[in-house]
């Protein structure tokens, strides 16, 4: 192999490295969007959550029915 194919051949190597990272980067990129979208609705169902046990309030035991081995 001379000099002029060794150098091509690294070139082709750089330029597909280079195609590589940037697909990666924006793989990347999407992820953090995404993510960042989950923890919002996660924050958001966890304060429902919340919001419904507050509702709820402490439940009477006297309400409830007995377990079923009474």
């Amino acid at each position: 192999m001379n000099q002029q194919e060794r150098i091509d051949e690294l070139e082709s190597r750089v330029a597909f490295q280079e195609d590589t990272l940037d697909k990666l980067n924006e793989i990347v990129s999407r992820q953090e969007i995404e993510i960042e979208r989950l923890t919002r609705m996660i924050k958001v169902i966890n304060q429902q959550v919340k919001n419904i046990n507050l509702d709820q309030g402490p439940g009477n035991p006297e309400d409830e029915p007995p377990p079923p081995h009474y």
